[in-house]
């Protein structure tokens, strides 16, 4: 054991505070018994006794209480629409391409159930740096003609 049950603890806690601290940055701060390095596996698996798990952070803007209420309020109101209703409803769908710069492989520790917790999700701006935006839409038409 390279490490004592004081600095696994501290680990867990530093992981829980900034959940996108990285292994290897952590093991760079951190000093073992004798004051001696410790590998980034060890932090991993130090984190992984504890139950977090290194995984893809949800990536979308964090919503609040009102959004979410908002949301919930138009869910309820076109809950009851048929095909017929719902086939006049235009929906857009767009893809973002970052050209400043590339997010690179983020994670994020967290444990089984936390995916949507807001100090999971990874915030993103829609118009942060440069960017290109591609929007479809998708209309379904009927068009009858008769001659």
């Amino acid at each position: 054991m390279c490490t004592t049950q004081r600095q696994d603890r501290n680990l867990v806690i530093n992981h829980m505070n900034n959940r996108f601290l990285s292994a290897s940055a952590s093991s760079r701060q951190t000093r073992g018994r004798n004051n001696q390095r410790i590998s980034a596996n060890t932090v991993r698996r130090r984190l992984s006794t504890s139950g977090l798990r290194a995984r893809q952070p949800y990536i979308g803007p964090i919503l609040t209480q009102r959004h979410r209420h908002q949301r919930t309020l138009w869910a309820l109101e076109h809950a009851a629409w048929d095909r017929n209703q719902l086939r006049s409803v235009v929906f857009s769908d767009e893809s973002r391409f970052c050209i400043d710069h590339g997010h690179g492989r983020v994670r994020v520790w967290r444990t089984s159930g936390e995916r949507y917790q807001a100090d999971c999700v990874r915030e993103h701006d829609r118009w942060d740096g440069a960017s290109a935006v591609l929007e479809a839409q998708y209309v379904k038409i009927k068009v009858k003609i008769t001659v």
